[in-house]
């Protein structure tokens, strides 16, 4: 029951840390950065560590290699003296050295390619490591700017549903808009038909005329012709009643 239980809280508590990573994936990958960081020191020192064993055989194989020409140049010099004995003994010892130094030589020739193997390996590893890394980040930023394009369209997707929502009210303000628009113009036109026209003709041609009628009386008093008004008629020859004129002796005779 208690390995039921804990099962149960390792379940728990691993989504609760899945829940935090993916929300927070920027300080995941800057942990894991990190963690490279000190896993690149950390093969660095073993790699220094391999690096100091190679100087060590090196050193060897120099020394051994100074032996070498020393015990050669005493043997050759005992073997021309007629010291055979001592000759003998040193070339013994030239031997060991001459082995040892073959040795240390491959020794240190695969001490230097393991290096090489080392370094190329940790440099393969890094440069996977940091792209990886980079195309973490360039996925993170898309990540990031798709979420919030997302949340735009979503932000839009709910406006567009919001107004559509209203948009009864706005139908039904139109309807009432036009319905009350509709009748005022029917009142008007009923108002308009509702006017008796031939009198207000009628009393307009009454006004005219008698301002035709002024305006003429006011032309005969002042002894002025109006345009387009017939011309007055000549005024009479004057007849004398009396008795005609007498004609002279002259001509009666």
């Amino acid at each position: 029951m208690f390995t039921r239980l804990m099962n149960v809280f390792r379940g728990f508590l691993s989504l609760f840390i899945s829940g935090i990573e993916k929300r927070n994936p920027e300080a995941l990958l800057e942990l894991e950065q990190e963690n490279l960081r000190k896993q690149i020191g950390s093969y660095n020192q073993s790699l220094a560590a391999h690096a100091g064993l190679a100087e060590r055989l090196m050193s060897q194989v120099r020394k051994l290699e100074t032996e070498e020409n020393d015990l050669r140049a005493k043997t050759r010099a005992h073997l021309r003296a007629g010291n055979q004995a001592a000759a003998g003994q040193l070339a013994l010892r030239l031997q060991t050295v001459t082995r040892e130094l073959a040795e240390n030589r491959s020794q240190l020739e695969g001490a230097e390619e393991t290096y090489k193997n080392l370094v190329k390996a940790r440099d393969v590893a890094v440069n996977a490591a940091r792209a990886k890394i980079d195309g973490l980040k360039g996925a993170i930023n898309d990540m990031r700017m798709k979420k919030a394009l997302a949340d735009m369209n979503e932000m839009a997707a709910g406006m567009i549903g919001q107004i559509g929502g209203s948009g009864d009210t706005l139908n039904r303000l139109q309807e009432m808009v036009e319905e009350e628009r509709t009748k005022q113009a029917g009142r008007a036109r009923v108002a308009k038909d509702s006017i008796d026209m031939g009198e207000i003709n009628l009393k307009e041609a009454e006004q005219q005329a008698l301002a035709d009628q002024a305006l003429a009386d006011f032309a005969a008093a002042e002894g002025l012709t109006l345009e387009g008004a017939p011309a007055p008629a000549s005024a009479p020859v004057e007849r004398n009643m009396g008795a005609a004129p007498r004609t002279s002796d002259s001509e009666s005779a």
